[in-house]
């Protein structure tokens, strides 16, 4: 277990960065949450998740990745009896019922499945990499893959819905989807984002319908929250306002700030430099991810490794553009900064996924 192999090919870069991202956003949370009493205790919350996320790193780089493969029907059995459990004791927050209450912390079963599913979306098309590129074998893992988002999107929690879907589309692609079918994709995706709108809970639509059609007098919900972020971010400038000094931050203004809009309080306080060196650190690991893909022994490593990598920068890229405004409000953190210990739990997990991958790839 302790072999000097797995050491030398343990990945410390991807460490590293993960570890210097987590302890930056336990910093950038306490700035947030300063003088708010209700979420005092986040910071603390935020350091006990951080340190048992990464136990749970280092012990599943330790096993190896291959013995994953012949679990796959159990973590996939797993997943679909926590999603059901949600409706008969889980706790209902702002509307939606996604949240185990264990009496100290809430846990959200739908973020631990995502990463779950990179396992198991990666088993499936490894053992089926010699069998013909047709429909049927799209179907079938579309099927896996729709079983398990159902549970989730009648929470209701399109979000996460989306991210699943998202990493099922990639491993797809990167398993040899043929070209011929991406403009199928296209056409069904565009159909089914047609039809589907009318069956979206209302406040689901109201998040569509506010990014077109926003209003430019709201002083309240996600418009306001979403100009609010606008003018944190323009406000920082080049270098920020200091930490602990943005007044957007501090006095409140700008809403949710320790959690889906933390990078706007990150940019009101470190300015556009300061903003760019931790993004750069965020995609510095998605890299690593990546490279570690490339270098694995077997495909099934390489789509664990791959589905990490493309996990960690949909939710980048989706949370900035909400930032931003370019996207509409989604509710998905920010990797390792944002505040949630479900989140970041799953995150450090998939982490450890790809360190499994690094650390036995050449033990048969």
């Amino acid at each position: 277990m302790f072999k000097r192999d797995f050491w030398q090919q343990f990945d410390y870069l991807l460490f590293g960065g993960v570890l210097i991202l987590c302890i930056f956003g336990i910093a950038m949370i306490q700035s947030a949450i300063a003088g708010n009493e209700q979420i005092a205790n986040s910071v603390s919350r935020q350091v006990i998740f951080v340190v048992g996320g990464f136990v749970v790193l280092f012990l599943t780089s330790l096993i190896d990745y291959r013995y994953l493969s012949s679990l796959t029907r159990i973590m996939y059995i797993f997943s679909v009896l926590i999603l059901m459990g949600i409706y008969v004791i889980g706790t209902a927050v702002y509307g939606s019922a996604r949240w185990f209450d264990t009496g100290v912390i809430l846990i959200q079963p739908s973020e631990l499945v995502k990463t779950i599913m990179i396992v198991i979306l990666a088993d499936y098309f490894y053992k089926t990499q010699d069998q013909d590129k047709n429909l049927n074998w799209i179907l079938k893992s579309f099927l896996i893959t729709a079983f398990v988002v159902l549970w989730i999107f009648i929470q209701p929690n399109l979000s996460m819905s989306i991210v699943i879907f998202v990493i099922w589309f990639a491993l797809l692609w990167y398993a040899g989807l043929p070209f011929k079918y991406l403009m199928l994709f296209l056409a069904v995706g565009i159909v089914i984002g047609a039809i589907g709108f009318s069956f979206l809970e209302d406040y689901q639509q109201r998040r569509v319908t506010d990014f077109l059609f926003p209003d430019p007098n709201a002083r309240f919900g996600e418009t306001f929250n979403v100009d609010q972020a606008k003018i944190s971010i323009g406000s920082g400038g080049l270098l920020g306002l200091g930490y602990g000094q943005g007044p957007q931050v501090q006095l409140r203004f700008l809403k949710v700030r320790h959690t889906d809009f933390i990078f706007s309080a990150m940019a009101h306080e470190f300015g556009f430099i300061g903003t760019v060196f931790i993004m750069s650190i965020l995609v510095f690991i998605i890299y690593r991810c990546f490279r570690v893909g490339q270098k694995a022994s077997d495909m099934f490593g390489q789509l664990i490794a791959y589905g990490v990598g493309t996990l960690l920068f949909f939710q980048m890229a989706v949370n900035i553009g909400v930032n931003l405004n370019v996207l509409p409000v989604t509710g998905l953190t920010l990797p390792f900064i944002s505040y949630g210990g479900s989140s970041l739990a799953s995150l450090l997990l998939g982490i450890g996924f790809v360190e499994s991958v690094s650390a036995h790839r050449h033990r048969e």
